[in-house]
């Protein structure tokens, strides 16, 4: 049994209804900071744990659940002294898989016959009187989160525990750091949770013991006396010992150790893989069904996550698993026809991409697609080289910011124009192309076809220079390309110039080509710095336009 679709109402960053369908395997989630990534992560395991932050949600009920602007129009309207009704949150889980009538029936917000979960956060009638009074007596501040209660049901409209939810899942944050006398309570938990109970009374017997050796032990007997004859204020005894007397006292005194070293003393990289791998093995993952997974890639260099996608792909395929990321490495290597991007409480998926193009970016996946999807705006070129002068021209344009300032990324895409457009006009991203006619700007017309002419599409922009340049120079057998981004440049700004921008002082125009040809990055970086007045080509001028 799989989640088929979970429905968040006035949740956290979520305002009004958000309703998101799951593919039965994988998903992946991506999208910008406050996106609601992590919301969705913790709306799928509260509604079917009833933990929040490791917490049972009834202690934990607090107006800072509640979307911010929802409690705000509640609060102005109370203010006005309107008739407004207290916000609610609601959290449905639908399944898919068997039959279970328990779980069966139309007490969902859709009214339809489906299987699944509701959790609501909503005013409780039987506080009606009282919160009357409340909102008389008025200057009401806060949401009256005192009147609320949670009702977890079924579809069938039967009140329901965390046992009875035929869907177990399983919440992995291995970037959570929380410690209590030096340990961390995250590993803690997850070993606690592979321990049978006997193992457990084993334990507690053993830090008995430890206790009884450490106040028999003949230093701490002459301290403990110190102690006493100096504390005169009280006839009670006063004495250093070991916590006990709490049935898992044994929890807040043991270190969990790696090759000798305690655990929050090795690097953060490490911590994380070592907390991931041991999350996903120990057994409340192996039972559960969903298995939830913020933000892998926290603190991990690139060979580790690797290891760690590699784990996660080959021995959880008969789980769903839901992950949230910024990492273009996971999402490509997971996969790109499980993403599903988040924007503005709207989903937009990857999965009708060609097969060739999905395939790609699985095995080149160094590239930067996430760059592309969560950017506002994009420019596509093809080097490092072209890259900086891109930046210099945008900064020319608009009084030194760079692009990145203004959520337009100029990404190098090398040869592979074609893949990432085909991305962006699958997600309706506006996006430039910069690209050389290398002499042929038939090629070019052929190669974009798609996105010329007749063909154009509103949000992308193809910009090449249409003028073909020729001339003598020979390098080697082969003639020099004088219809790449360098020429074009020293044709508008003429020798003088570049040379006083390079730093060079060549004679003739041919040798400075060479030169730049050879020296691509560096000279890039010169033009990128220069405080000179620099001239660009049209169809730089019109991509920044």
């Amino acid at each position: 049994m799989t989640i088929k679709k979970i429905k968040i109402e006035n949740f956290k960053c979520f305002n009004g209804v958000f309703t998101l369908e799951l593919n039965q395997g994988l998903n992946i989630l991506v999208g910008n900071n406050e996106a609601g990534k992590s919301t969705i992560l913790e709306a799928i395991h509260l509604a079917l744990t009833g933990l929040f932050n490791g917490k049972y949600l009834k202690n934990e009920l607090t107006q800072y659940l509640f979307n911010n602007q929802i409690v705000d129009k509640y609060l102005d309207g109370l203010e006005q002294e309107k008739d407004v009704i207290p916000p609610h949150i609601l959290i449905e889980v639908f399944f898919c898989g068997e039959d279970l009538p328990v779980f069966e029936g139309n007490g969902n917000s859709e009214k339809a016959r489906e299987c699944g979960v509701s959790l609501k956060i909503a005013f409780d009638d039987k506080y009606q009187a009282e919160y009357e009074q409340l909102i008389k007596r008025g200057n009401i501040k806060t949401l009256p989160i005192e009147y609320y209660d949670i009702f977890w049901t079924s579809f069938a409209r039967e009140s329901i525990t965390s046992r009875s939810i035929p869907i177990k899942s399983a919440m992995i944050n291995s970037s959570s750091n929380r410690y209590q006398n030096g340990s961390d309570i995250y590993i803690s938990r997850i070993v606690r949770d592979n321990l049978e109970s006997e193992d457990i009374i084993d334990i507690s017997q053993a830090h008995r013991k430890m206790r009884e050796n450490f106040m028999s032990d003949t230093s701490i007997k002459a301290i403990n006396e110190k102690i006493r004859q100096s504390a005169k204020i009280t006839d009670k005894r006063v004495e250093l010992s070991v916590e006990l007397l709490s049935k898992n006292a044994w929890e807040n005194s043991l270190v969990t150790y790696l090759d000798d070293v305690p655990f929050h003393y090795i690097g953060k990289g490490e911590q994380c893989i070592v907390k991931a791998e041991l999350a996903l093995s120990h057994k409340k993952s192996k039972e559960a069904s969903v298995i939830l997974i913020e933000e892998p890639e926290n603190h991990l260099s690139h060979s580790k996550l690797n290891q760690l996608v590699h784990h996660i792909k080959e021995h959880y395929k008969d789980k769903q698993i839901i992950i949230s990321t910024h990492s273009s490495f996971v999402a490509n290597k997971l996969g790109l026809d499980n993403l599903i991007l988040l924007n503005d409480s709207k989903t937009i998926r990857l999965n009708d991409l060609r097969s060739e193009t999905k395939n790609f970016f699985e095995k080149i996946s160094g590239y930067d697609t996430l760059r592309l999807i969560l950017c506002q705006k994009a420019i596509l070129v093809e080097g490092d080289s072209d890259e900086l002068v891109l930046q210099k021209a945008y900064m020319l344009k608009n009084k030194g910011k760079l692009p990145i300032e203004d959520e337009i990324d100029v990404i190098s895409v090398g040869t592979s124009f074609l893949r990432f457009l085909e991305i962006a006009k699958k997600i309706n991203k506006p996006v430039v192309v910069v690209t050389d006619n290398d002499g042929n700007v038939e090629a070019v017309n052929k190669k974009y076809e798609d996105y010329l002419g007749n063909n154009e599409k509103s949000h992308i922009k193809i910009c090449f220079d249409r003028t073909i340049d020729r001339g003598d120079l020979m390098l080697g057998t082969k003639p020099f390309n004088y219809n790449t981004l360098e020429p074009k440049i020293l044709k508008i700004n003429g020798l003088d110039k570049l040379n006083s921008i390079l730093g060079t002082q060549y004679d003739k125009v041919d040798d400075l080509h060479k030169y730049m040809k050879e020296n691509k990055t560096e000279c890039a970086l010169k033009i990128f710095d220069t405080e000179e007045e620099l001239r660009l080509p049209e169809y730089i001028l019109e991509a920044i336009r």
